[in-house]
């Protein structure tokens, strides 16, 4: 008897004990000596494993469709935020305290590019 894991078995296996089960329907006279073991247990097993197998599949498009709303309205915040970030840059210019507020950079606190050295000065040092 199998122990109960947490985890699934493989396809295959599984496959291939579903085609045992189709074999089991051509045995007439199978009468096992254990009952959990008659047709009749086995094939409420595989009526419920049909079922659960249904609800899952059900269940990971329910889950997609849920990403994909989700998604969709991460994408529509996301603009919208960088929009209000264009407006706040336009209405009180790169400078401000109110762009810092919003975590980007006032354009006094960027980095200056340094000049390259001439030629000249290269060769003076």
């Amino acid at each position: 008897m199998a122990t109960v894991l947490n985890t699934r078995i493989p396809p295959q296996t599984l496959q291939a004990d579903i085609e045992a089960f189709v074999g089991l329907k051509a045995i007439p006279n199978y009468t096992p000596v254990n009952p959990a073991y008659s047709f009749d247990a086995v094939s409420q097993l595989h009526d419920a494993l049909r079922k659960a197998q249904e609800t899952e599949i059900h269940a990971q498009n329910a889950l997609a469709a849920a990403r994909d709303a989700l998604s969709a309205i991460e994408r529509e915040f996301h603009d919208a935020i960088l929009g209000v970030k264009s407006q706040v840059k336009a209405q009180f210019g790169p400078d401000s305290d109110q762009v810092a507020v919003l975590g980007l950079k006032k354009k006094s606190d960027r980095r200056r590019s340094q000049t390259r050295a001439s030629k000249e000065e290269v060769g003076a040092a």
